[in-house]
């Protein structure tokens, strides 16, 4: 049985129609940008530093760069406290982000790999800082102005902006560097942070009236530890593990793809751009369904689903990859994958305490990254002693676990 929601301040109602389109164009374009910088550093990064003679341990260390995700919840409660001001308690931490993820991208158009890489990993993190610190005022904002009724095509607005954002930064923008150059790539990238700060500053959003804005720090965590403690720990738990047995298989499934001889060209067309592309209409669709079902029911169709393509990578697995079954097991796994993370975030959304929105759905989207990561680290170890079989079957059993 799914668990209560931890006694929130009340909800709100859905926003008007005339409104609806503001607000989700607006947190689609918020977290467009902040999937730029993840883009540029989980994709182009490692293959520039290649480029310049660091080694395969320095690139292998990059990850740390996105350290701010997972630590973020340290200072969300800071971001909660804030008092509204002219501007807004959530808009005016969104600008302030904003022109701090713009200078550091000016910054790291200066320094090129090759002259200044220890300047550039500096400029990068930085980047990671301020698109972290607006993703926690963003995802406040969506807490405080969005009713039950919003939460799935406001999700699958954000998980699609995101997405968008990681290929620019990580793809067009890189393409277009052979005619921009180095400087070119980050000054397009700091243009396009420029005019969703514009979009922002003029954006017709009315935060709510929130009485108790301005509070100290510690009242904030105060109000979080409650939250926690009114059936929040089931809540974390459901968030903790509803990726690991997914997590198993995907970090060994193109590993698995290449020792079963298919080209680096076909994985990156198969998984990277028609995987993606499913990825993206998932989201839509578990957006589509989160705003038409009860969400903890669309939580679990879409984890049933997802079970489907899970057995498919299995069967692979046994009897032979092709590249029909490939594509087809793909396609439909980044499909039920996309809408399964977007009607999760919707349901964590539903069950976060507005009072605490910012911090309580940060800790909630942290312990989303850091609960699926040991699953990652093992997949390795169990793929070497038993086989991608062995680990197909864990990773769809854990999957199958989750349902109860």
């Amino acid at each position: 049985m799914t668990p209560p929601p931890p006694s929130p301040a009340p909800s709100q109602p859905p926003v008007t129609p005339q409104r609806r389109w503001h607000v989700l164009g607006l947190l689609g374009a918020l977290y467009f940008v902040q999937g730029l910088p993840f883009g540029f550093q989980a994709t182009a990064l490692p293959v520039f530093l290649r480029q310049s003679g660091v080694s395969l341990t320095g690139i292998g260390l990059l990850g740390l760069l996105a350290l701010p995700w997972g630590l973020k919840a340290l200072w969300a409660p800071w971001v909660d406290s804030a008092s509204p001001g002219r501007l807004g308690r959530r808009r005016k931490w969104i600008l302030a982000a904003q022109a701090g993820l713009l200078v550091s991208c000016a910054a790291a158009g200066l320094m090129a790999p090759e002259t200044h890489l220890v300047a550039l990993l500096a400029a990068v993190f930085a980047m990671n800082v301020f698109a972290a610190t607006q993703d926690i005022a963003v995802d406040g904002l969506a807490v405080d102005v969005l009713g039950e009724a919003d939460l799935g095509p406001a999700n699958a607005a954000q998980v699609v902006g995101y997405k968008v954002g990681m290929l620019t930064g990580g793809g067009l923008l890189v393409w277009a560097s052979a005619q921009l150059g180095w400087s070119g790539l980050f000054g397009a990238m700091a243009a396009l942070v420029a005019l969703v700060w514009v979009a922002v500053w003029v954006a017709p959003i009315r935060e709510p009236a929130v009485v108790d804005a301005g509070r100290p720090v510690r009242v904030v965590l105060g109000g979080l530890c409650r939250a926690l403690r009114v059936g929040g720990w089931g809540v974390v738990a459901v968030v903790a593990t509803y990726k690991t047995g997914e997590t198993l298989v995907d970090v060994m499934f193109k590993p698995f793809l290449v020792d079963s001889g298919f080209a680096a060209a076909d994985i990156g067309l198969w998984v990277g751009t028609w995987g993606m592309a499913a990825s993206v209409l998932g989201s839509l669709g578990g957006g589509w369904l989160a705003s038409r079902v009860p969400l903890s029911r669309a939580l679990m169709w879409t984890a049933a689903v997802r079970v489907v393509p899970m057995l498919g990578e299995w069967w692979l697995a046994v009897t032979g990859a092709t590249s029909g079954g490939v594509i087809a097991v793909t396609v439909a796994e980044h499909l039920a994958g996309g809408a399964l993370t977007t009607v999760m975030f919707a349901w964590m959304m539903a069950r976060t305490d507005r009072r605490v929105g910012a911090s309580h759905y940060t800790l909630l989207a942290a312990v989303e990254v850091v609960g699926k990561s040991p699953a990652a680290w093992i997949s390795g170890p169990i793929a070497e002693r038993a086989g991608f079989a062995v680990t197909f079957g864990v990773g769809t059993a854990l999957a199958l676990a989750f349902l109860a």
